[in-house]
């Protein structure tokens, strides 16, 4: 953690979250990682109240294990865990887009054109963080229609706590032109209002994300462990 980052001096908890949750999600600070009030106080040329303050709301956010007097890491989840994470997107989001379709509108649809447009852009440029920030976005305007809030709640946080695993996948997938084209596809089932099929390219969508991450995650691990 060298070198000092200049923010601005007001809401410094939430600039500093902000700033150390894209460092998490980005891979810059990786899973497991020390991290230490002091060394971030000097690193944002703050006090340690807007650190503590910060940190509190990314362990309420599951990216950091922190205990006050004790330091913390951040968040290092199990292979299980990982698994977990992708289940219970699959469960929100296929019952979300199955709820959503018959209600989209055409500014629906014009909305989801528009991003998919943009992350297809940000594929052709390489820029992973771009990528995973435009997928996110993309998948929840195909389901605002579900008009389901509660349920939309739980996705965003499972969906921060997925997001860091598949922009690390992202960065190292060979072939992104199947999402590419599944990305499409989920919008044109969308659009004819075919329902079952659009769930059932949403559920292989999610999977294969998944199998994908969790075998590339489980080779790292046993690289790190030698």
């Amino acid at each position: 953690m060298a070198g000092k980052r200049a923010v601005a001096k007001q809401s410094l908890p939430e600039i500093i979250a902000n700033d150390l949750r894209e460092r998490i999600l980005s891979g810059e600070l990786e899973e497991g990682e020390a991290i230490r009030q002091e060394a971030l106080a000097t690193e944002y040329d703050v006090s340690r109240m807007p650190i503590r303050e910060a940190l509190k709301r990314l362990s309420a956010e599951g990216l950091v294990d922190w205990a006050n007097n004790r330091g913390g890491s951040v968040t290092r989840h199990s292979i299980s865990q990982i698994a977990e994470i992708f289940d219970l997107r699959e469960l929100l989001e296929i019952d979300l887009f199955r709820r959503a379709i018959p209600n989209m509108t055409a500014a629906d649809f014009a909305r989801c054109e528009e991003i998919m447009q943009k992350m297809e852009a940000s594929y052709e440029g390489d820029d992973v963080g771009q990528w995973g920030e435009l997928n996110y976005d993309y998948h929840a305007a195909l389901y605002v229609a579900s008009d389901r809030g509660l349920t939309s709640e739980l996705l965003d946080r499972i969906s921060l706590q997925s997001d860091r695993y598949i922009r690390m996948h992202l960065s190292v997938m060979k072939q992104r032109e199947p999402a590419k084209d599944e990305h499409r596809q989920l919008l044109a089932f969308a659009r004819s209002g075919d329902i079952d099929s659009g769930c059932a390219l949403l559920e292989k969508h999610i999977r294969r994300t998944r199998d994908e991450l969790l075998e590339m995650v489980k080779k790292r691990r046993a690289t790190e462990a030698k």
